[in-house]
């Protein structure tokens, strides 16, 4: 099955030969020309990888990123831009990119950096698929957790915050280690997160003041 992108670039030009290009080389590539475009299409299909453009007629390609990120979606993100400025680099990577390349730049080289983004992301699937971890009635097992032998929804950073801490039973975890997990660390955040776990899953995890959070070994 051919890997899926969405490319958002409103140079229509530039997205037509970009996705030909990718197509010929074995992507299947839909295009969004805006901010709102490309978030209607996040949600209508599941995506391997996104490309953005920083500069949109109706938005920003990072507040694009940020907002899906804060819904939870995780896809791997590869910015192209003319901005060169560092400060611009930075935001683009905070927002949670994986990969920047500078405008202009020779789509061999996107190409390259595509497999290797799609490369990290297949080994890290596999890794999760395999795992399995169980604790009292809660169990997961790669990316689905269950309670009572029925699937228990949670979001992407609740479940990974749940798996370091089953990891860690009777070890405290702390708060820099959780913050890692999240796409807009905060301690009012940490907290929120921790309170919606321990109520859907009914597990006591602990707060330990100053410090971090710990579950209890059986």
């Amino acid at each position: 099955m051919r890997p899926k992108i969405l490319l958002v670039e409103d140079d229509v030009v530039l997205s037509t030969s970009l996705a030909k290009f990718l197509s010929l080389h074995g992507y299947d590539v839909d295009i969004a020309k805006s901010y709102y475009e490309a978030g209607d299409k996040t949600y209508e299909n599941k995506y391997d990888l996104y490309i953005f453009d920083i500069n949109l007629k109706d938005g920003s390609g990072i507040q694009l990123l940020e907002d899906l990120r804060f819904a939870d979606d995780n896809t791997p993100t590869i910015f192209i831009s003319a901005l060169r400025d560092t400060q611009t680099v930075v935001k683009g990577f905070n927002a949670g990119a994986e990969d920047y390349i500078k405008k202009p730049f020779d789509p061999e080289e996107l190409l390259v950096r595509i497999k290797v983004r799609l490369n990290s992301k297949s080994l890290n699937t596999h890794e999760k698929e395999e795992e399995e971890i169980s604790y009292r009635n809660i169990k997961i097992k790669g990316n689905t957790v269950y309670k009572n032998g029925k699937v228990l929804e949670l979001g992407e950073v609740q479940l990974n915050m749940l798996k370091i801490l089953l990891k860690n039973k009777g070890k405290i975890v702390s708060k820099e280690q959780l913050f890692e997990l999240m796409h807009n660390p905060s301690s009012l955040a940490l907290r929120v997160n921790i309170s919606k776990l321990k109520k859907k899953t009914g597990i006591n995890i602990k707060s330990i003041r100053g410090l971090g959070y710990l579950i209890e070994d059986d």
